[in-house]
């Protein structure tokens, strides 16, 4: 059974899905693209309880009867790679980075005064904040809460020891800050740039080291902070 789910689609179905998915009714269609933002497959838990569209399940049901997804041991997963791709490519680039970020805020309200969240909502929520990325931010308070999301996702990679994703995750949370973020969020900046640096050198990424390590050097209010690097 494993081995006939994991048969990929033939190309010429994919080709004929791909271009019939525009003739599915709208509500499909932007089930298909929530789907799509989330990646190759989700879990349908994940889908009924945060699809952030309670009318997602029963168009995704369509979906599958017209053949676009599969349902597999509970999960919602793309019939082809190009079909996700046609999916993710019905709305365009500008619109895909608010509903990315969007979608990131609302997952990430899940996570307020729980500490103990699970990694994978935590770095769910993250990671659609990033593929939003700082042009759909709309004011500084996004900014900084996408910030401190991202340090807090980067800290959780550190746990698991996995430096090269939680390097990614605290420069994304750099990339997030505002032009004087060392003088209106030092604590956070200090942070980031801090455990920024350690990943780099656990990474063996001179040039980032350098560069992280530097504007902490430069920055930093106290000879303690300094040696945070």
């Amino acid at each position: 059974m494993e081995e006939i789910q994991s048969r990929r689609l033939p190309e010429d179905v994919a080709i004929f899905l791909t271009e019939s998915l525009g003739k599915l009714p709208k509500n499909v269609q932007w089930a298909l693209f929530i789907l799509s933002c989330f990646g190759a497959s989700s879990e349908s838990a994940f889908v009924e309880n945060h699809g952030l569209d309670r009318s997602i399940v029963e168009n995704l049901e369509i979906a599958v009867a017209e053949g676009f997804v599969d349902k597999i041991d509970d999960r919602y997963r793309f019939a082809h790679d190009r079909v996700q791709e046609a999916a993710y490519n019905t709305v365009p680039a500008h619109e895909r980075c608010r509903i990315h970020f969007n979608y990131g805020l609302e997952l990430s309200s899940l996570l307020i005064g729980e500490e103990e969240a699970s990694a994978s909502l935590l770095f769910t929520a993250v990671n659609q904040l990033n593929l939003g990325g700082p042009p759909a931010v709309h004011d500084k308070g996004q900014g900084i809460t996408a910030s401190r999301l991202n340090m807090r996702a980067g800290k959780k990679a550190m746990e698991m020891s996995d430096y090269e994703t939680a390097y990614s995750y605290f420069d994304n949370g750099i990339s997030f800050l505002s032009e004087n973020h060392w003088q209106e969020h030092y604590k956070l900046s200090l942070e980031l740039f801090s455990l920024g640096a350690k990943c780099a050198f656990t990474n063996s990424d001179h040039t980032s080291l350098k560069l992280l390590s530097g504007q902490v050097i430069a920055n930093a209010r106290s000879f303690e902070d300094k040696l945070a690097v």
